[in-house]
């Protein structure tokens, strides 16, 4: 039997250029996008990059709503921020996503290289509720404009899963030069690019 696993997205460009994290779709045989309003499509990966845990997706899909793109480092500790996805699935039940509130909590969070192999550098921290299902979707300033992807929480206990106020998202500036590589190669030439390890 299949298994069917959760994730978020954000709409890239309005031709169905998907972005979401790596981890959400690794081990995916298929994967389905689910636009607001409940319209579903198959999906195609275009690239990921397992190191920064960034995947382009692609869709058969014009004319697309898109979100502005922010500027993460001009970013304050204290900012509110609104985190959109798809928490515990509950986007399958109203055909959109979730939305929760919080601040940034902290600005160039560095993790190093997890069990997952997937190194998290110069993070966004976010008390926004973000739970198993949030992953890959998008963070926003109160403009509207993305400023981050939504990628894993700390959850204190390896017997809770959900929600303590710790979550952390990649940083739209990081997003934006890793998406755009992936665009063209479909993979990270890490010989070519400074700054990520």
């Amino acid at each position: 039997n299949p298994i069917k696993s959760l994730g978020s997205g954000l709409i890239y460009s309005n031709n169905g250029y998907i972005i979401t994290n790596t981890h959400v779709i690794e081990n995916a045989s298929e994967i389905f996008v689910t636009l607001p309003g409940g319209e579903k499509f198959e999906a195609k990966i275009m690239g990921y990059d397992t190191l920064t845990d960034l995947a382009l997706l692609k869709i058969d899909a014009i004319n697309l709503a898109v979100s502005n793109l922010g500027d993460s480092d001009a970013l304050m500790i204290g900012e509110w921020v609104i985190a959109l996805g798809n928490p515990l699935g509950l986007f399958d039940i109203s055909n959109q996503p979730t939305a929760t509130v919080g601040i940034i909590s902290g600005i160039g969070l560095d993790f190093g290289q997890k069990e997952s192999g997937k190194v998290y550098q110069n993070m966004l921290q976010t008390d926004a509720s973000i739970n198993p299902g949030n992953s890959g979707g998008p963070l926003l300033n109160v403009m509207g404009d993305l400023i981050g992807i939504n990628t894993f929480i700390m959850t204190n206990s390896p017997y809770n899963n959900g929600s303590i106020g710790i979550g952390f998202a990649i940083p739209i500036n990081t997003v934006n030069t890793i998406i755009s590589e992936l665009k063209k190669y479909g993979k990270i030439e890490r010989n070519f690019i400074t700054g990520l390890h």
